[in-house]
């Protein structure tokens, strides 16, 4: 079953049909739009058009769910509550997975919250407690797309990368408490999810209209979140409008201020420094807990973690846009196909730095004219997101009984194994780069220069 069938749906069923055996007459396809019910038709498989919502769910997903045999519920649509799906799924004998958190209609824009509610910590307390609920069982895969999702198996490689470059005498961990002890001997003192997308329209954004290569529906609503940022024990200087969580796990902060109106500075291979946004995502929060060394009740180390991001040149002037009208979404909005995109890349990686050899960036540089390639349907940011949906549904077969996991619990070297044919180019590289470089330049700055890699000298003011 697909719950959401927009451009990331559209790209998942030429993977189904290539690696998975399936009975299409068992397929379920849910969606409120038709906008793509013409593939389903052509393949004989069944389309529910409809939203789902906190009411009807169970309703819905029982009978498709109760016809025998065990069933595997693809998530990926906005506003529905995946906690909630994921839990009746499980009880139904279904595998799940997910690409995202999300909430229920109205969560987003909600004006009566407040903003450490609003946040993407919050929502992934709501699964850690439905984890401890429920422990073990059958298997549901949480936030396993390209980011969330992929770059936590690329950190992995990065930490097993530089701590081989560097001689460092270890083995590759096999649990979490070890992954986080490699981390802290490696030195890293914070992880960007360092993210540089160039692909271009044949025409011209018109004025009034959000373009996006993938959800713009999913971007204005984690955009318009406050930042959040996995808060590091290396940070010497909290921003003043910096604020600490009074529940949960404690590894993340947020700010005071949307995500999409927070710039900071990063690295990618192709482009080298640039600009990006400190957008809120659930793997910001889960990678600094997940590489965090506890000393009883204290942290002894932790990485600082957050997404920096520099969309396509369409959806940056369609932030602009928006954030000059106060933050009113227009009117009108589309995701680019890949027919209306002419070049460019989706250039998507993790970035370690602080340690002994300075900053790696790892990840995937995949191009549109690879991408066409490879898969149909697809954009080079779809087919990240696509594959690696694919190769967690297939770690999910492979251990049907591994309860709630995030993708920072997976086994990284396996799911990148499957997902590798579809990143392009899957390379490390080190770079001398770091945020002071060129700085203070023509105006005085609040710099720290003792130590290049604190926030203070990342974030933009």
């Amino acid at each position: 079953m697909i719950i959401g069938f927009g451009s990331i749906g559209r790209a998942m069923l030429p993977l189904l049909e290539r690696h998975f055996d399936f009975d299409k007459e068992r397929l379920t396809v849910i969606d409120p739009k038709d906008d793509n019910r013409r593939l389903l038709d052509e393949r004989g498989i069944r389309f529910d058009q409809l939203a789902i919502t906190r009411e009807n769910y169970r309703d819905v997903l029982g009978p498709l769910l109760g016809t025998g045999g065990r069933g595997f519920v693809i998530n990926l649509s906005v506003d529905t509550g995946s906690v909630d799906i994921m839990n009746f799924v499980r009880e139904c004998g279904a595998l799940y997975i997910d690409t995202v958190v999300e909430p229920w209609l109205g969560f987003y824009f909600d004006q009566d919250a407040s903003p450490a509610s609003r946040s993407n910590y919050a929502l992934r307390e709501t699964l850690l407690a439905a984890k401890r609920a429920n422990p073990g069982g059958l298997t549901a895969v949480s936030c396993c797309g390209a980011n969330p999702g992929m770059v936590s198996w690329f950190v992995k490689q990065a930490v097993v990368d530089i701590a081989t470059e560097t001689g460092l005498d270890f083995k590759v961990p096999t649990k979490r408490e070890e992954w986080a002890e490699l981390m802290s001997r490696v030195g890293v003192k914070g992880i960007h999810i360092a993210e540089r997308d160039t692909q271009r329209a044949r025409d011209p954004r018109p004025f009034g209209q959000f373009v996006n290569t993938w959800s713009v529906e999913g971007f204005v609503s984690e955009g318009l979140q406050p930042a959040e940022l996995g808060w590091g024990t290396n940070e010497k200087w909290m921003p003043s409008n910096g604020h600490t969580h009074n529940f949960g796990s404690g590894a993340a902060i947020y700010l005071m201020q949307a995500g999409a109106a927070t710039k900071v500075r990063t690295w990618c291979p192709s482009l080298g420094p640039q600009h990006g946004f400190l957008v809120t995502h659930n793997e910001s929060i889960s990678i600094a807990d997940y590489f965090t060394v506890r000393n009883g009740a204290g942290v002894a180390y932790r990485p600082t973690c957050h997404y920096a991001y520099h969309p396509c040149n369409d959806a940056l002037l369609s932030w602009h846009e928006m954030f000059g009208n106060e933050g009113k979404f227009q009117d009108k909005w589309s995701i680019l196909t890949e027919d209306e995109i002419v070049d460019g890349r989706d250039e998507l990686g993790v970035l370690l730095f602080g340690h002994a050899k300075n900053a790696y960036w790892y990840g995937s540089r995949l191009t549109i004219e690879e991408t066409r390639e490879l898969a149909p349907y697809q954009t080079a940011t779809g087919l990240q997101v696509s594959s690696a949906i694919l190769a967690g549904m297939v770690w999910a077969i492979e251990n049907p009984e591994a309860g709630i996991v995030e993708t920072d619990e997976m086994d990284f070297s396996r799911c990148l194994e499957i997902q590798k044919p579809y990143l392009g180019t899957l390379q490390g590289y080190y770079t001398d780069w770091t945020p002071l470089e060129g700085r203070p330049g023509l105006f005085p700055e609040d710099i720290d220069a003792s130590d290049p890699w604190q926030f203070r000298n990342i974030l933009v003011r």
